[in-house]
């Protein structure tokens, strides 16, 4: 996901998008500590997903 996508998004639509995100990562960090995670390279790949949705957030927070 690209912070230009990011950008584009209604700022409902962003606050549901980091909602998500921190679903799907505390599920994957739930997985890794119980040895069912597969794909370990998913824990990182939606932190920075995550850390890239709250960049954004907190620019648009700035402007105001």
């Amino acid at each position: 996901m690209k912070a230009s996508d990011l950008r584009q998004l209604q700022p409902d639509e962003l606050e549901a998008r980091i909602r998500d995100l921190r679903d799907s990562l505390f599920g994957q960090k739930i997985k890794h500590a119980t040895g069912q995670l597969e794909n370990t390279a998913g824990v990182r790949t939606t932190r920075r997903d995550l850390a890239r949705a709250l960049t954004v957030q907190n620019e648009r927070s700035g402007e105001e």
